[in-house]
């Protein structure tokens, strides 16, 4: 034994306690070294259950309960053995969203690899359209070694990961995730793999704030196991303009016509001719909520208005024909939408944000107008406007966020 342990085995004379009929000494018996031995032991323990502290489990590791299967059958995803898995009765776009939504967390979970394995964990996924381009995908992978935007740890399919860390041979994988936006970190293996500010790039920036947990499915039998979360503050306050019956008399005010406004539980339906308008007013502000149209439909978004339709305004049209001068997400009179075809009677999620001369409009995830010559400045309010007799369109999840 080396010398400098030697000189650590002073010991003081040895006191006895007695436990269940016998004696053993008492830590002063016992040499320094073992003493700091266990301290240090005793502080990683510590520091390892306080790294979990404030951690919810969010897989029972029994049952789906918890979760739901988006965009395809319910045979998609089962439990076996503790964990999660992506049967082949599923595929694109099919995923499993947890039922609740998150803005800022950290996320820990052990993905199985054996072979080849493809899916993704979604961040920010909105509740219908495409959870990967409006909100995050951290692709899973079983190549290691590759760092390219569609490699393993990557934002998928834009961000390469900084380095590759999988074990594919029939193993479990450590994987963790912090989002505090704007930063995006991940790790695989305990070793970083993205620390990345979304805000830095204009693919991501205007990406959703907050939205749901997703395992993708793209029928590979990858399994989950070991799911828990913690929540991190929130950075941003949203006003509910609507979410279900109560919310259209408390939040708006029919402006003109004589459209039906409707509520429908969660979804507000209009059909006719006719403005409904918000009772207050905003300047600069992220406007979102899900839409769902009749086919050749016509109708739309109001902002910074001054009361109906005939006043001054500035409109965002939702208009689903791909030849027409201004179809769905044009900002009407200024600026042609790059046009986003989404199927009749569909839901997609609409985010339009306003700030100062600068409107920018996304549709089902895409940017599909970026304007910077708005000269109408004032607060305004938000009119939903109906356009077409037994041309509906229905909205729901309606909320607004000053920014």
């Amino acid at each position: 034994m080396p010398k400098r342990i030697d000189s650590l085995q002073r010991r003081v004379p040895a006191q006895e306690i007695t436990i269940s009929g016998g004696t053993r000494p008492t830590d002063h018996a016992l040499p320094c070294w073992f003493m700091e031995r266990r301290t240090f032991l005793c502080s990683s323990l510590a520091l390892a259950a306080q790294s979990e502290a404030g951690f919810t489990s969010v897989f029972d590791g029994r049952s789906l309960a918890g979760w739901h299967v988006n965009d395809g059958p319910q045979s998609a995803f089962y439990v076996d053995d503790g964990a999660i898995v992506v049967s082949d009765s599923g595929n694109s776009p099919t995923w499993l969203r947890s039922d609740k939504q998150y803005e800022n967390f950290e996320f820990r979970c052990e993905f199985f690899v054996r072979g080849w394995i493809d899916s993704a964990l979604y961040l920010h996924a909105p509740r219908h359209g495409d959870a990967q381009g409006a909100g995050f995908a951290i692709k899973l992978f079983h190549k290691a070694g590759e760092i390219k935007p569609e490699g393993m740890g990557a934002i998928f399919p834009l961000i390469a990961p900084l380095r590759n860390n999988v074990r594919s041979k029939g193993e479990w994988n450590d994987l963790r995730v912090v989002f505090d936006w704007p930063r995006l970190q991940v790790w695989t293996n305990g070793e970083q793999v993205q620390d990345f500010n979304v805000e830095s790039q204009a693919e991501t920036a205007l990406r959703l704030r907050h939205g749901y947990l997703g395992l993708q499915s793209l029928s590979y039998p990858i399994r989950f196991r070991n799911l828990r979360l913690r929540e991190l503050p929130s950075k941003v306050a949203w006003k509910t303009l609507y979410a279900g019956p109560g919310d259209l008399t408390a939040n708006w005010q029919v402006e003109e016509g004589k459209a039906k406004w409707a509520e429908l539980g969660p979804v507000l339906r209009a059909d006719g001719l006719g403005h409904l308008a918000s009772r207050e007013r905003y300047r600069d502000f992220e406007f979102l909520c899900y839409v769902r149209a009749s086919q050749f439909s016509n109708g739309g978004v109001l902002f910074r208005a001054e009361g109906s339709g005939q006043k001054p305004h500035e409109e965002i049209q939702i208009h689903d024909v791909s030849g027409a001068v201004y179809p769905t997400g044009s900002l009407y009179g200024r600026r042609r939408a790059r046009y986003v075809h989404v199927p009749p009677e569909t839901w997609y999620p609409l985010q339009l944000i306003v700030k100062g001369p600068r409107c920018v409009v996304r549709v089902n995830g895409e940017t599909v107008t970026d304007y910077n010559g708005l000269d109408r400045l004032e607060a305004g309010h938000i009119l939903m406007q109906a356009h077409q007799t037994g041309k509906w369109i229905e909205y729901k999840d309606i909320r607004v966020r000053a920014i």
